[in-house]
């Protein structure tokens, strides 16, 4: 793929640029400016954090709470939350991922769920609590999965259309394998086409491949192994469900590292979703069904997503003449601390807050509901929706086709104004909130850009990374504290005039 197929693969090929920028007496100053102001905004971030820790005694407490554009709208998940975080991964996305986040609040948490919310009695029963799935909430899982599938699968089509399109044409005109050297040929027969340094890579990273029979050997070994110890964790995941997908996986990586090399997308959810309905359907209800589809998303995925990632990693490497077996090893080293270190991660998480994965928590986990309630879909089918919800899945599922069949027919020029279904869906379940603190940080960048281009460029991705890390560094302090049993001394809450005078009246000492 990165020889003979010539593949862009953007992203490890802007990575590499970056890289190589710093090797140059502008880019090491550059460089050197560019952690001075990462550093600045980290220390900010991580003291801004830590300033907010003392206002959060309980749920509903803190700066994180606080109701900026008024209570009803904070009923209505529309606030600035004052996350250091979002606010730099708006100053990262494109201003019309910003705004399709944006959009999509308002459309669901602005205009759908206060309607749907009238018809409680009629379309759902009154009584029922508000996590339940054949309620309000059901409508907010089910709409948002409906776009997140029409999107997976209109760019499932078109990615597959392009990579077999590509693969044909490669294949059929051997345009670029005639004149480009492979594992079997010399680099002698290089093209004089072909620039020095294309040769000179192309040179560097053939000396250090990785033998075929290591790779071959190596997915034998690990297909039987998890064939093996998987059905022991997840008892409802048979070795017959691992065994298929470690058969049909490399097909679906290899398209997958293909259509990344194309396009700069990878699919891995999508792939994920399919072995979610697949093996659940498999499964089937009465035999964990649910967990067995969660279980081997998580396998799929795994697979998929490794592919495409070392496919980038491995384009960096040949543009910054890095040794493909040295990466390779680096890549084993750094999968074996992931195994230690997630695992450490997740329990600290797991035991420093109660409310992990709860909705309305610090960490709602909203595609941990979303995915679990793909796998009951998959399972249960259509009868676990509340009525009207699966004929405005089925709307919302054709919308989100046909938003991306209009980008894809309008121009340049037109296409950045017409908002990106996936990013729509992802507030119909958890709110607003981050998507009002994501373009803050997209007029932030906006009005530094115009104020001054060069510096923008230059510096916001430094700061919007300086305001992510600090922010998520304070978490494990917080975790420790947690852990330790220290709790925040001050609880700020904000009420209504109404509320505040009963509150004040039921304080006031009697008599």
């Amino acid at each position: 793929m990165v020889i003979d197929f010539r593949l862009t693969y953007p992203s490890g090929t802007a990575t590499a640029y970056l890289i190589n920028s710093f090797h140059t007496p502008q880019g090491a100053k550059l460089a050197k400016k560019q952690v001075r102001e990462l550093g600045k905004f980290f220390t900010f971030s991580f003291l801004w954090s830590f300033f907010q820790w003392f206002y959060t005694a309980a749920d509903g407490c803190g700066f994180a709470s606080f109701p900026s554009l008024g209570l009803k709208a904070y009923k209505y998940k529309f606030y600035f939350d004052f996350s250091a975080t979002y606010v730099g991964v708006g100053m990262i996305c494109p201003y019309i991922i910003n705004i399709s986040v944006l959009v999509g609040g308002i459309l669901s948490w602005g205009v759908m769920w206060p309607l749907i919310e009238k018809r409680k009695g009629d379309w759902y029963s009154a009584d029922l609590p508000e996590t339940s799935l054949h309620g309000l909430e059901g409508y907010k899982v089910f709409i948002a999965i409906a776009m997140i599938l029409g999107d997976g699968l209109y760019n499932f089509v078109k990615v597959l259309s392009l990579t077999t399109i590509g693969l044909s044409h490669q294949f059929l005109q051997k345009d670029v394998s005639s004149d480009l050297p492979t594992a079997g040929h010399s680099s002698d027969h290089v093209s004089s086409q072909v620039s020095y340094d294309d040769k000179r890579r192309t040179q560097l990273f053939l000396k250090d491949q990785i033998p075929a029979w290591f790779s071959i050997g190596g997915y034998v070994a690990f297909a039987a192994i998890s064939t093996a110890t998987l059905p022991h964790i997840f008892h409802q995941l048979k070795w017959y469900y691992i065994l298929v997908m470690y058969i049909f996986a490399p097909i679906l990586a290899f398209c997958n590292a293909y259509g990344a090399g194309l396009t700069d997308w990878s699919l891995v959810s999508t792939y994920g979703k399919l072995a979610i309905f697949i093996i659940g359907a498999w499964a089937g209800a009465s035999h964990g069904g649910v967990l067995a589809g969660l279980a081997a998303c998580g396998v799929m995925m795994n697979i998929v997503s490794t592919a495409s990632d070392l496919m980038q990693d491995f384009k960096t490497g040949y543009l910054t003449l890095a040794s493909p077996r040295s990466m390779f090893v680096s890549q084993l080293i750094g999968t074996a601390m992931g195994c230690i270190i997630s695992p450490c991660v997740f329990w600290l998480f797991y035991k420093a807050f109660d409310d992990i994965g709860l909705p309305g928590s610090q960490y709602p986990a909203p595609n941990a509901v979303v995915y679990r309630n793909m796998a009951l879909l998959g399972v249960e089918g259509f009868s676990s929706l509340p009525r009207n919800c699966l004929l405005l899945c089925y709307v919302f599922f054709g919308a989100a086709i046909l938003i991306n069949f209009i980008r894809d027919l309008a121009g340049k020029k037109w296409r950045q104004f017409i908002p990106l279904p996936m990013a729509m869906a992802i507030p119909f379940y958890i709110g607003s909130y981050f998507a009002i603190d994501m373009c803050v940080g997209s007029l932030i960048l906006f009005v530094w850009e115009k104020i001054n281009k060069a510096k923008a460029d230059a510096f916001g991705p430094a700061v919007a990374s300086g305001l992510i890390c600090g922010d998520g560094i304070w978490t494990l302090p917080a975790s420790i504290l947690a852990l330790a049993g220290v709790k925040p001394p001050i609880c700020m809450k904000f009420l209504s005039r109404a509320t505040n005078i009963r509150v004040d009246n039921f304080l006031k000492p009697q008599g």
